[in-house]
C-alpha cells in the first residue's frame, strides 16, 4: 500500500503562518502526498510552492462551521480557483439539516457542484458525520451523490467527534464507487490510516502525515 497517495497533508489552524505551509509543501513533495490542505489565504503560495510537483492545491469553503451563506461559499470558493485550488472541501450548512431543512440543501449543493466542475476542479463535502444520526448521513450520501460530488469528507476535525469506522462504512454502503470518501480528523497513525482505507476511504486527512508515512 503507497498510503502516501491517499493523504491530503493538512494544516488548517486558524494561527498557520507561513513557514508551516512551506513545511507541508517540502514534505509533500518529498513523500508524494495526494494535496496539500490549507487555508484559503495560502491558496497562492502554496500553488506556486507544489509547482511541477504533481501534488494538488487543495483548500476549504465554508470552514469549519458550514453556516455561511451560499453566495459567501460561493465567492470564496471562485476566489479559491483564481489563487490555483485544485480541490474544494465545503462544509454543508449543518443548521439546515439539524433544522431539517433538505430543500436548502439540496439547492446549496446544485448551485456549488456545476460552478466547480465547470472549471474542472473537485469538491469534497464535509458532512461532519459526527454530529449526524445514522439517518442523517445516509439521507446526506444519498443527496449529496444525486448532486454529482466528487467526495463525501468525514469531519473538519473541530467537531467533538472525528472520523470513524462506522461512518465511513455507512458512506461506502450509501455511496457508489464513483464516488470517493474522505476520512478525516484524528487520524495521526498508519493503522488507523490502513483501517479507515479498509473500510471504504479513498482519501485520508491528516496533520500527521510525515509520521504514518515513517510508519
Amino acid at each position: 500500500m503507497n498510503i502516501a497517495s491517499y493523504i491530503d497533508h493538512t494544516i488548517l489552524k486558524p494561527t498557520t503562518i507561513i513557514k508551516e505551509v512551506e513545511q507541508r509543501c517540502t514534505e509533500a513533495r518529498e513523500y508524494g502526498f495526494a494535496s496539500v490542505c490549507i487555508p484559503p489565504p495560502f491558496v497562492r503560495l502554496t500553488k506556486q510552492l507544489l509547482e511541477g510537483s504533481g501534488v494538488k492545491t487543495c483548500t476549504v469553503i465554508g470552514f469549519p462551521f458550514g453556516y455561511s451563506a451560499v453566495e459567501a461559499k460561493v465567492s470564496e470558493i471562485l476566489l479559491a480557483i483564481v489563487d490555483g485550488a485544485d480541490e474544494l472541501d465545503m462544509v454543508i450548512n449543518l443548521v439546515a439539516l439539524k433544522n431539517n431543512d433538505w430543500e436548502y440543501l439540496a439547492s446549496e449543493i446544485g448551485t456549488i457542484v456545476p460552478l466547480i466542475h465547470a472549471k474542472g476542479k473537485v469538491i469534497k463535502v464535509i458532512v461532519e458525520s459526527g454530529v449526524l444520526t445514522e439517518e442523517e448521513l445516509i439521507r446526506c450520501c444519498n443527496l449529496y451523490a444525486a448532486a454529482g460530488i466528487d467526495f463525501l469528507k468525514t469531519s473538519t476535525g473541530y467537531a467533538e467527534t472525528g472520523a470513524t469506522l462506522k461512518a465511513v462504512q455507512i458512506m461506502r454502503k450509501h455511496l457508489s464507487p464513483t464516488i470517493g470518501i474522505k476520512a478525516s480528523g484524528g487520524i495521526r497513525s498508519f493503522a488507523e490510516a490502513k483501517a479507515f482505507i479498509e473500510a471504504g476511504a479513498t482519501r485520508i486527512g491528516t496533520s500527521s502525515g510525515v509520521a504514518i508515512v515513517r510508519e
